[in-house]
Order: C-alpha cells, then structure tokens, then sequence
C-alpha cells in the first residue's frame, strides 16, 4: 500500500506537471505574450523531466497505478524523451528566431514530447494506441508546419499516409489481443495464462502487425522513403523524431516482447532490418547532403536496433536507442558546423603503419572470439562479438595505428581504454536499472543468425567490390540506385520556394 501511495503520489506531480508544460506552450501561441517567455517555457519544460528522474534512483516508487504501467524502464523512456526535447528547445530559442511560425515550433514540441512520455508510461493499451497516435499526428503537423512551401506539404502527406498505416497496424493488434485476452491492461494480457489462450495463427498474426507499426516509424526498407522526404523540415524537427519516435520501435517491441517467441514474424523483421542497414549505409555513403547523410546513417542503426530486438537483446536495444538518440540528434544540431577533413585524413593515411593495422585486426579478431566464447549459444552473442570484434580493429587503426610516434600511440591506447571503461560502466548501469522491467523471450535459431550474418557480410564484400570498379557498369548502376533512393520525389523538389516571395514581400513579419 505504501509502494502504491508514493507512486500515485509521484505520477500526479509529474502529470501536473506536464499539464502545465501543454498550457504554457498554448499560452506562447498568443501573439500579444512577448517572445521572450520561451525562456521561461524553457524552464516550466524542464520540470516533469526532472521528476521522472526520481524513479530511476528511488524505486520504491514503481508499481502499477491504475492504467499506468510505472517501472524502470517507462520512467527512463520518460526521462529520455522529455531531455531530448527539452535540449532541442532550448537550442530553437535562437536557431528558429524569425521564423513565421516560431511560436507553434515551441508548442507543437512540447506537446509530442508529452504525448510520447505519456504512451511509454502506460499500462492500458488503449491509452497507449492514442498516445502514440496523437504523437505521430503532432510528428506530421511539425512536418507540414511550413504549409507554404511544396516540398514540406508533400513530405507531410507521405509521413502522414504511412504513420495513419502504422497506427492503424497497432490498433488492430491491440483489438486482437483484447479480443482473446479479454484484458485491456499491459501486464495482464501478456502473462503466461493469457499467453496460453492465444494460438498460433493469432500470435503469428499480431506478431506481423506489431512488426508493421514499428518497421514503418524505424524508417526501414520498404517504408525509409518519409524519413528521406523529412529533411525539408527545419534541424530541430529532424533532431525531435530521435526522442522516442524514429527509434520507438525498440520500445514497442520490449513492451510487446513476451508474444515474440522466435516465429515468423521475428525472421521477417530480421530480414528486413538487415536489409536495412545495407540500404542505409550505402545511402550514408553516396549523398553528399549532410542531413540526408545522417538520414541513411539513422535507417542503418535502426535496422540494427530492430535485429537486436528480433535476436531478444531488448536491454542492447534500449541503450542503442538511448545512446543513438543522444548521438544522432546531436548532430543534426550541428548539421550547420559540418566541415570535410579530407586533406587531414590522407596525411595521416600516409604515416599509417600496415605492421600496426595487422596487429590490430588480430586483437580484434581475438575479442570477439573471446566474447562470443561466453555464451556461445546464443544468437546475438555471435552479432555482437562481430561488431565488437570490428569495432576494436577500427578504433585501434584510428587511435593507435595513425598515431603519430610513441607518444601518439600511448595516447591512442589511453583513448582506447578509458573508452571500454565508459563502456562497461554505462552498459553496467543499464542492466541494472532494466534486467526486472525487461522480459527475455524466446531466441531465434542459430541457423537463422548465420543466414543473417552471411547477408549482412555478403552485401558489405559487394559493396566494397563495387566500390574497387567505379569505371564499371556495376557502379554506375548501384550509385544511382542509392542515390534514388536518398534523394526526394521529384514533385517533393522546389528550387525557387514560392512561399519566401509572400514572405519577402510582407517584410519578413513573425507571426
């Protein structure tokens, strides 16, 4: 009963809260409040942010409260997002200052950010179903928010179509879960009973539609074509989808994860999040916009979040979302500030060691031996000793192979050791605070990651032989295909926006 008090407690201070942050961001869209009181919005933002951090220390203050589900793992996700939202605010305040629609920037951000907190803090599924709903609709309108310009309206309708289809996919697994459960609460309608009134057909069934919702807000192939067509809206809005809505399907799937038990559903959605983050690297790799650079670099990384989740690694997937949201929105905030190296690289290329890059190939190939050698059982075990392996070599070609000297080289091996110690640290604080709010489910045969791996491998070999004939026909069709599919519709492409001579004309007046 104590444990219940506090928590209630706690979700009405959050929930006042975050009802003030909505009020206050209305109240911003008067046009006689002074613009000015961003800042002190600014400040009321912050506050349900640092509430939901109390949980993650206290938790005596988790348990079920009526239809919310309060455990570690949806006060961080409340946490995560309201910051993000908060840090991209506050970066707005001056970025968008002049823009005609500066004070509805403001409002529609908050009220994203909080309708996403509030779909992970849920334990009802229908509450959740209208949270995210409302989050994908507040997404489109922030995409759209520039109405004048033809590019921003065509982006929206594609974000729009496909985010209606996603919801929709989820709304009806939710029905179906209902409808054999006969239970509306999360943490009811997946216990073990409930689990066993379900068959197979069913499972399977609302498998592919859970699958469905949250391939298409990952971006992923198919679907990649609305994040593509999204880099019309301004940085911060690209920088906004990381808070919970690009990489929501990492915490979708968690929620959802005690129905995956390694069916058809979990290998398609291993398949297609592989195919992915080929697609994606290589799009990343031939654009030369930096935004639709980080575009083809995001669709990559949620298709390895999606394979983790497919392989029942939710805890690495909740910390790849956690870290790439951070990461990734970063740079979209300094998208402006992007200068090529070039020159900096090739004369360190030529003081590279080939006696050092080989050492360093070996010592990567024994960590990820050594790594996959702990359990050597388990599917994405063998995943992540491959990156882990990969990535040793990388950073110890980068950081040591290249240094320059003696002193270089220690330098480069400090580096690289203090970066395993965060490392351990942060994946250490992670499991801790996530192992009992986590359910680990079935894992995908061993034969079906060899056939996943051998894909990725195979298609990053071809990438690399393409990339050795570039007088070849090969090439040449392989780039414009990768380019087509980075580059908008061409209906999407205004050259002279007609909207800026309205705009000029009017004197430039914020409104």
């Amino acid at each position: 009963m104590l444990i219940s008090l506090s928590s209630s407690s706690l979700l009405v201070v959050f929930f006042i809260l975050l009802i003030i942050s909505g009020l206050s961001g209305l109240l911003f869209l008067h046009p006689r409040v002074p613009l000015r009181y961003v800042r002190i919005h600014i400040g009321i933002v912050a506050l349900p942010s640092l509430v939901s951090l109390v949980p993650l220390f206290d938790k005596s203050v988790n348990g079920d409260v009526g239809p919310w589900h309060l455990d570690s793992l949806a006060w961080l996700m409340a946490f995560f997002v309201l910051s993000i939202g908060l840090i991209i605010q506050r970066y707005s305040v001056r970025y968008l200052m002049g823009d005609r629609s500066y004070r509805k920037y403001f409002t529609l951000f908050t009220f994203i950010t909080g309708f996403a907190s509030i779909t992970w803090l849920s334990g009802d599924l229908r509450l959740m179903v209208i949270c995210w709903g409302a989050t994908l609709a507040g997404l489109t309108l922030l995409i759209r928010l520039n109405r004048g310009w033809l590019a921003a309206r065509e982006a929206a309708k594609v974000s729009g179509r496909l985010f209606t289809l996603s919801w929709f996919s989820l709304l009806c697994a939710v029905i179906l879960i209902f409808q054999v459960t006969g239970q509306w609460q999360l943490s009811l309608a997946l216990t073990d009973e409930s689990l066993a009134q379900i068959g197979a057909w069913y499972r399977t069934g609302i498998n592919l539609l859970i699958v469905l919702a949250v391939l298409i807000p990952a971006a992923q192939w198919p679907f990649q074509r609305w994040l593509v067509e999204s880099v019309v809206a301004p940085t911060p809005v690209s920088a906004i989808m990381h808070a919970g809505l690009v990489n929501a399907g990492g915490i979708m799937l968690t929620r959802f994860s005690p129905l995956f038990n390694g069916d058809i559903a979990s290998i398609i959605l291993l398949l297609l999040a592989s195919i992915s983050v080929l697609i994606g690297s290589g799009i990343s790799l031939v654009q030369v916009d930096y935004k639709r650079q980080l575009v083809g670099s995001t669709i990559g990384q949620m298709g390895f979040m999606l394979i983790q989740c497919a392989l029942g690694a939710y805890v690495a997937a909740i910390i790849h979302l956690i870290l790439h949201g951070l990461f990734k929105a970063t740079l979209f905030l300094q998208a402006g500030s992007a200068v090529q190296r070039s020159q900096a690289l090739s004369r360190i290329n030529e003081r590279s060691s080939y006696v050092w890059i080989m050492a360093g190939r070996a010592l990567g190939f024994l960590v990820g031996v050594a790594f996959w050698f702990k359990a050597a059982d388990e599917g994405y075990q063998l995943v992540s000793a491959l990156i882990l392996g990969w990535s040793f070599s990388v950073s110890w070609t980068q950081l040591v192979a290249f240094g320059e000297g003696r002193i270089g080289r220690i330098a480069g091996l400090s580096c690289l050791g203090g970066a395993a110690i965060v490392y351990l640290i942060i994946h250490s604080f992670f499991y801790e605070w996530l192992h009992t709010s986590v359910h680990h489910s079935a894992q995908l045969p061993m034969s079906v990651v060899i056939i996943v791996l051998c894909l990725l491998l195979f298609g990053s070999a071809i990438g690399a032989w393409v990339s050795r004939k570039r007088s070849s026909v090969s090439f040449a069709v392989v780039y414009l295909w990768l380019i087509r599919l980075g580059e908008a519709k061409p209906k999407s492409v205004e050259s002279h926006p007609n909207y800026l001579k309205q705009y000029i004309s009017e004197g430039g007046k914020l409104r």
